[in-house]
């Protein structure tokens, strides 16, 4: 008897078993409601689900074979930088950027994507896994939250003293990505450009111990 995988047998075939495969995967990707696309490194659609497709009022093979940057516009341009710098270290880690694009009904929009890379060996120049999501007006807070996790805490501290991504992350016990991550999260919640920013949001809003040396968080 020949083995069955899911509701059917697997062909004898290895091409033929892959080609179900995907087949499946991009059905099951048509029914998650998360915006999603596989786009090449260089900016190739690859793979569309209908959620995607349908925020420009297309099917999602109108998508496929475009330039993903023909869609939106990216706000956060280090975020490319950041992208290229994993390539080159061969890393893989979530990348958030925030971008505005213009919907099906014409009304422009903006949101957050999330970039994952991916790839199914370390040296292979990988996909970008895009997942989006819209912020609706009144979503986002009109200004700096001083609520943070204690990592973020301690990463704010950090950085106070002058630390590099690396120490940081040797200290946090975090990757560079992860640490680069979570300031990117913390710039784009509290709307500063950049890691100075960081520091003097973190001590104005009280979430850095103020006449303290070395940084700390408050509290501690």
């Amino acid at each position: 008897m020949r083995p069955t995988v899911g509701c059917g047998p697997v062909p004898e075939n290895g091409q033929d078993a892959a080609v179900i495969w995907r087949n499946r995967a991009l059905r099951l990707l048509d029914h998650v409601p998360l915006p999603i696309a596989v786009v090449e490194f260089g900016g190739r659609v690859l793979i569309v689900n209908r959620a995607m497709a349908a925020e420009f009022g297309m099917l999602p093979g109108q998508l496929r074979d475009r330039r993903i940057l023909e869609f939106f516009t990216l706000q956060d341009t280090d975020t490319l930088q950041a992208l290229a710098e994993a390539v080159r270290m061969h890393r893989r880690s979530q990348y958030p950027a925030r971008v505005r694009w213009t919907s099906a009904a014409g009304r422009e929009r903006c949101g957050e994507m999330t970039v994952d890379l991916v790839s199914d060996a370390p040296e292979q120049t990988p996909n970008l896994l895009l997942s989006l999501r819209a912020v609706e007006p009144g979503d986002e807070p009109p200004g700096p939250r001083a609520e943070v996790s204690p990592v973020e805490g301690r990463i704010l501290a950090a950085a106070a003293r002058g630390a590099t991504t690396a120490q940081i992350a040797r200290e946090i016990g975090l990757t560079p990505d992860g640490v680069n991550y979570h300031l990117a999260r913390l710039s784009r919640r509290w709307r500063v450009p950049n890691r100075t920013a960081l520091v003097a949001r973190a001590y104005a809003t009280g979430v850095l111990a103020a006449d303290t040396w070395p940084p700390v968080p408050a509290g501690r």
